[in-house]
């Protein structure tokens, strides 16, 4: 079989962590570029999920919450120091 050559430029921390993990696997770069071409050929598409990352429910309250905090602030309790909101959650266990 023919083989071709493919340049690509990535990032050098990235290439250096996937050659750690490729050979880790007993892999080389060329065979594991391979492999996942090979996988998008048989799934007639990228090989994994693509999608922007969300965040979750609990993440998305607490945004809300902090936008909210920043339209009234004056609706919120304030500190003066790290310490004094430690004494209160203290007091409060």
């Amino acid at each position: 079989m023919a083989t071709t050559n493919i340049n690509v430029r990535v990032d050098s921390a990235l290439k250096q962590e996937a050659e750690a993990l490729f050979n880790d696997l007993g892999l080389n770069m060329s065979s594991a570029i391979n492999m996942f071409l090979r996988s998008a050929i048989n799934h007639n598409g990228i090989p994994f999920e693509i999608k922007r990352l969300t965040p979750n429910a609990e993440t998305t309250s607490a945004l809300d919450e902090y936008e909210e905090m920043k339209k009234n602030p004056g609706n919120y309790k304030r500190y003066e120091s790290f310490d004094e909101v430690l004494d209160e959650v203290f007091a409060d266990a």
